[in-house]
């Protein structure tokens, strides 16, 4: 009875107090293109597992963007472009987010002049041949499967 208790618990704290902060980051103007800035703000990693766009469809393509708060972000389709060659891609199954990397906190750290290259921030890059008003994310946290989902509004 108590096991059951503490999982309830946790899945109702978690529900309730979601490790991942997702904010919109940049679009293109017609929303064919967006970056969702995803941190981690609980104890343990974040693994993605799925990522959907609209009414639960598919992207053409998704990927996660590594970077740090003094690179920023790239907006490019093509991941492979010469401009895109100093920012790290990885998929989004592979993408593992890590602790500390709440978006919101790294924008503070920028705005009081502490961010250094150390911090690191993902963004989740996503491509559709049709404008995105939402993106969805599934996730496992401590095995745990978890849903976000960002309204695009530019």
């Amino acid at each position: 009875m108590a096991f059951v208790g503490l999982v309830g618990g946790t899945l109702i704290f978690l529900k309730s107090n979601p490790p991942l902060e997702a904010i919109t980051v940049a679009s293109d103007e017609n929303q064919h293109f967006v970056i969702v800035g995803v941190g981690n703000k609980g104890w343990g990693d974040i693994q993605l597992t799925e990522v959907a766009i609209n009414d639960f469809e598919q992207s053409v393509a998704s990927k996660i963007q590594m970077s740090n708060t003094e690179l920023g972000f790239v907006m490019t389709d093509d991941f492979e472009s010469e401009e895109a060659h100093p920012y790290r891609f990885t998929d989004i199954d592979a993408a593992v987010i890590k602790t500390g990397t709440s978006p919101t906190e790294t924008l503070e750290k920028q705005n009081n002049g502490t961010a250094s290259e150390d911090d690191e921030t993902y963004g989740l890059t996503v491509v559709h041949d049709e404008a995105i008003h939402a993106v969805h994310i599934k996730y496992s946290y401590f095995g745990i499967s978890l849903f976000e989902e960002v309204e695009i509004a530019f």
